[in-house]
């Protein structure tokens, strides 16, 4: 039996040194993850009113079980959501560490996403320097990359170390079903659209402690392919929330702006379904290892699962990863995850990891969290260890 190291736990998340009556304790829940040499970073955006900042980090290996957030770089860059100041971050979903040692996010621009859904300021990709911790650049999106009810959540950055201006993110709009491609060396961007980025109605259905409701989620996951062939094609990997099949298109096609989007029909079989995983296995995000495993959530079933790209994807090349409750932590449910909602394959370690963050997110959502017990967890693995004798070690 494998199990994931329980980094950090938390019965309730607070930002440090905080004492602006705007904050409102209960309402801040870590969602993404990210990892850089002695510093985690967690997102808390602003699915509710009362939460101060929207990224923090805090140090790693961990000084403490249960620490509170640092905001990152500092409170001067978070902007309030009351008197909103779009320059600064507003709800930032998710996170990426590329391999010039820049920390990108996206910043949907979105407080009480899930209540009145608040568009206060247009989303954005910002980067900062993480050797410095000074902001690069910003990237506001056009107003035409903005349909009613998008939601721009996740973001992956396609870079060489020897080409550092020459860098690609993508970014997933989950209720409006497209990819923002943006180009550093042009500062430009485009939308990308494909009819396997929408949700599949069959998958939507989720019912998960004792909660029922209904994820109509497209594109979400996305990963990419290692770049460690010279000169071989790179692909994304990509699926939506609310599926149970996983699809890839070349990088080369997303990233050809003069596609975009006259002749989006000519290319749309381009993106490839390339497998299913089976009845409820939704999955959030993704990432892949240097030996080519992409490691993957299962939000409906409390695990991670995993992948070797070298071999097809079918149901007998998956091996679920499943953790059981251990040191006797009290808890009315039974998996040490409980709900992953992001997953990272560090990058800039020698030994490569899996980072999970668990969060309880449907009960915050749609019912009430039990602060005297442990809500939120951030989990490690070893990559390789974790595939180890599995249909998913390569070898």
């Amino acid at each position: 039996m494998l199990f994931l190291t329980a980094i950090n736990r938390w019965k309730i998340l607070v930002y440090s040194t905080y004492d602006d009556c705007e904050f409102i304790v209960e309402q801040s829940l870590p969602l993404g993850i990210d990892i850089y040499q002695n510093r985690i970073f967690i997102t808390t955006p602003r699915w509710k009113d009362g939460v101060p900042a929207s990224l923090g980090t805090i140090p790693y290996p961990p000084s403490e079980i249960s620490p509170a957030l640092k905001p990152y770089p500092n409170w001067e860059a978070h902007s309030s959501s009351y008197t909103p100041d779009c320059d600064k971050l507003i709800s930032v979903y998710r996170t990426y560490v590329d391999v010039c040692q820049r920390l990108w996010l996206i910043d949907s621009g979105i407080v009480n996403a899930t209540m009145e859904r608040n568009q206060i300021c247009l989303p954005k990709i910002a980067v900062y320097d993480l050797t410095t911790d000074q902001k690069l650049f910003s990237y506001e999106f056009p107003s035409e990359h903005v349909k009613e009810d998008s939601l721009y959540t996740n973001i992956v950055v396609d870079v060489a170390s020897d080409r550092c201006g020459d860098a690609y993110a993508y970014v997933t709009d989950v209720w409006r079903f497209g990819i923002v491609v943006y180009s550093l060396g042009k500062n430009r961007s485009w939308r990308v659209t494909n009819f396997n980025f929408f949700p599949n109605p069959a998958a939507s259905d989720f019912q998960i402690y004792g909660l029922n409701f209904q994820w109509l989620d497209g594109v979400f996951g996305m990963s990419l392919s290692p770049s460690s062939l010279l000169g071989a094609e790179r692909f994304l990997y990509f699926h939506p929330m609310a599926s149970f099949k996983e699809f890839m298109v070349s990088t080369a096609l997303l990233q050809d702006e003069s596609v975009w989007p006259d002749k989006a029909q000519k290319v749309a079989k381009a993106f490839i379904e390339i497998g299913d995983r089976g009845p409820n296995s939704q999955s959030s995000t993704s990432g892949i290892a240097r030996n080519g495993v992409m490691f993957f959530t299962q939000v409906h079933l409390d695990g991670i699962a995993c992948w070797d790209t070298a071999k097809s994807y079918s149901r007998n090349n998956l091996q679920k990863l499943f953790y059981i409750k251990t040191n006797n932590e009290s808890s009315p449910l039974s998996s040490l995850i409980q709900f992953p909602n992001d997953l990272k394959v560090d990058g800039n370690m020698d030994v490569q990891s899996v980072w999970v963050v668990s969060n309880r997110l449907p009960i915050f959502l749609y019912s009430q969290l039990d602060y005297s017990d442990i809500n939120f967890r951030i989990l490690r693995a070893n990559v390789s260890e974790l595939v180890k004798d599995t249909v998913c070690d390569p070898l």
